[in-house]
């Protein structure tokens, strides 16, 4: 029995699906709006969606992407009254598994439904019986499983691959990843920094140049997509790369051909592409700042790595195995990590993902120095003002409850960093029940400075 997700406005066209379903032994939720189904993708476990494209809140093809990167990894069959060629392709190259009109019969249907299940089962099976060489993505959570088995997928293929996510989320590690369990393995892995080269530059990088192209060029060289020929090219930040330079990278795309700045002979390369981006590249084509032709070269396969803060079951592994790393590299002992500093880190959203945990635990174990444990008080400053003022506004251990100053009043960086050291020192005497010693430890004060602060704040030890 396979879990189907029937996202549609038509209310008759849902309760004919859904008998459908049933009478195949199938297990269907229908729901009207393409939001609620977004909302559905995201927290079932579906096998496959069958989805409209004419929707009251949204364009159905539009939200492929995002509904194949669901945590199930659905596929996604399209059933609509608006069907056409330009839609049909545009599905396909989204991801969909089929594409029918409404009138199609049931049986044709009900086959496409069986050879996209049949599918998952192989795909599972082969997932589970490969060893996928991962190095320094670690974590074992739902989401970061799911995203390791597309990963298996795209490296045993050699489609185009678009990594997304925002900043910190490990695209680089997943491409390189990608590469090292592909047949390109013993080949280049070649990586493109968008963001980093000049707008004068990149076609230089890109395909190289002769001796005396332009001014400054005292010899020829060799370009980026040459160096990548018969591995892989990793365009980083991709939404960077100007709109000048797109148009000739989707020719050398489609022919694998390109001809260096100077050069009156082209030149080829067999390349696999990867490309990466934090940038929402469909907003970029509606705003005119990305080739919609473009994207459709680059998202062949789609994978949308999830911030750290939608993995929090792996944040003590990770935790644990960078400290050991980092204690290793710093020639100190390696220190353990006690049960209120993994309840920190756990607590926080970390908006700059594991690249900001990795620098935050370095910071703690320097702030650790000559201990064996780390604590919650030898996390960075800034988290424990932000940990402190988030409990602040839950609870402060009283029936006062601490006010949200930026949405009450207007006020002074100074005032609004006092009533965060206040909501600290509140919380922290109530976790301490007033036990002085104890307080000046977790927050690394002199029991003199403690009590000026006290003092300050017009609070006392009870």
């Amino acid at each position: 029995m396979a879990k189907v997700l029937v996202i549609e406005d038509d209310a008759n066209m849902c309760k004919m699906l859904s008998s459908f379903l049933r009478e195949r032994d199938h297990d269907p939720t229908c729901v009207l709006t393409l939001s609620e189904g977004l909302e559905n993708a995201e927290n079932g476990a579906f096998d496959v969606v069958f989805l409209d494209v004419k929707l009251p809140d949204g364009n159905g093809l539009d939200a492929i992407p995002k509904i194949k990167a669901a945590p199930s990894l659905p596929e996604v069959i399209i059933i609509t009254g608006h069907a056409g060629p330009q839609g049909a392709e545009l599905a396909i190259r989204s991801g969909a598994w089929d594409y029918f009109k409404k009138g199609t019969s049931l049986s044709d249907i009900s086959l496409a439904l069986a050879r996209a299940l049949q599918y998952r089962e192989k795909e599972k099976a082969a997932a589970s019986g490969t060893s996928f060489k991962r190095d320094e993505i670690l974590g074992d959570s739902q989401r970061l499983r799911m995203c390791l088995n597309l990963a298996a997928q795209a490296a045993g293929q050699d489609a185009n691959v678009l990594l997304t996510g925002e900043t910190g989320t490990g695209k680089e590690l997943f491409a390189r990843a990608i590469h090292a369990n592909s047949s390109r393995a013993r080949e280049g892995f070649v990586v493109v920094d968008c963001a980093a080269i000049p707008g004068t530059l990149v076609e230089s990088q890109l395909f190289g140049h002769e001796k005396g192209a332009f001014t400054g060029a005292d010899s020829s060289r060799v370009g980026l997509i040459r160096q990548a020929d018969g591995g892989t090219l990793l365009l980083d930040e991709v939404g960077e790369l100007p709109l000048s330079i797109q148009r000739s990278f989707l020719r050398v795309l489609q022919e694998r051909r390109f001809r260096p700045v100077g050069s009156d002979k082209e030149m080829s390369s067999d390349f696999r592409l990867i490309a990466a981006t934090n940038r929402d590249l469909d907003e970029m084509v509606a705003l005119g700042q990305f080739r919609n032709d473009l994207l459709f070269r680059l998202r062949t396969f789609i994978i949308e790595l999830p911030p750290l803060k939608k993995r929090k079951t792996d944040i003590p592994e990770v935790a644990r195995i960078y400290v050991n790393q980092i204690c290793s590299r710093y020639n100190v002992e390696t220190l353990k990590c006690s049960p209120e500093f993994l309840e920190g880190l756990i607590e926080y959203d970390w908006p700059g993902n594991v690249r900001e945990l990795v620098h935050s635990l370095e910071q703690s174990i320097s702030k650790a120095s000559g201990e064996k444990v780390l604590y919650r008080d030898h996390l960075p400053t800034q988290i424990r003002v932000h940990l402190a003022g988030r409990t602040g506004q839950v609870s402060t251990g009283t029936s006062e409850q601490e006010p949200d100053l930026v949405k009450t009043t207007l006020c002074s960086l100074r005032e609004a960093r006092d009533a965060a050291e206040k909501t600290y020192l509140k919380q922290l005497l109530a976790k301490t029940k007033g036990n002085v010693k104890e307080t000046c430890r977790i927050a690394g004060l002199s029991r003199s400075r403690l009590y000026v602060l006290l003092q300050k704040h017009d609070l006392s030890v009870k």
